[in-house]
């Protein structure tokens, strides 16, 4: 039981930390909105109790999930209800699943939740170039529309190579709208 209430507490305590880097990195794009509902769907029972249950300090529950039940459900809940996940954009087209370009506030807020996660998950030995490498060797490219790879994977060699300011400016002046405007030529 002693477990179980620790779990609750620092699980609380993540998700708050979380969100608060995500909306500082949203703020310096504009994305009031997006930070007030983002990730709300981690305090529904059926992701925060899963989390509380497998939660770790060293890696993300979904692991430890996946390891007891061969799936996370506590994920797939998520990841179909925040529309920033790229695994939220698939849709049936002509009898199969294809991703669907996503609107370009929705790439920003992902950017602003991968480097958030980064920082908060693995603060103590971030490296700006960690998400890069997770974007190149853990995102399924069959399930995100290709502009939308192109245009998240160029906002991350920014980071990469010319760290956080240099990316949130290009960003700030580059995408000042939020719209679901052709935005491919924009990338590089």
């Amino acid at each position: 039981m002693k477990s179980l209430f620790h779990n609750y507490i620092w699980h609380l305590h993540i998700i708050r930390i979380h969100r608060r880097r995500v909306r500082k990195f949203c703020f310096k794009l504009w994305l009031y909105w997006q930070w007030l509902v983002h990730d709300l769907s981690k305090y529904s029972p059926a992701e925060f109790f899963v989390w509380v249950k497998y939660f770790q300090w060293y890696r993300s529950p979904n692991v430890s999930e996946r390891e007891d039940k061969w799936y996370s459900s506590a994920r797939l809940h998520h990841k179909w209800r925040n529309k920033h996940h790229y695994e939220y954009r698939n849709d049936l087209v002509w009898g199969r699943y294809q991703p669907i370009k996503m609107p370009i506030r929705y790439v920003k807020e992902m950017f602003c939740d991968m480097l958030a996660a980064w920082k908060t998950y693995r603060w103590s030995e971030f490296k700006s170039y960690y998400p890069f490498e997770y974007f190149q060797h853990n995102i399924d490219k069959s399930r995100i529309h290709p502009d939308t790879a192109k245009l998240l994977e160029s906002r991350l060699i920014i980071l990469k190579d010319k760290w956080e300011d240099a990316v949130f400016a290009h960003i700030s002046t580059n995408y000042k709208d939020n719209d679901n405007r052709d935005y491919t030529t924009h990338i590089g």
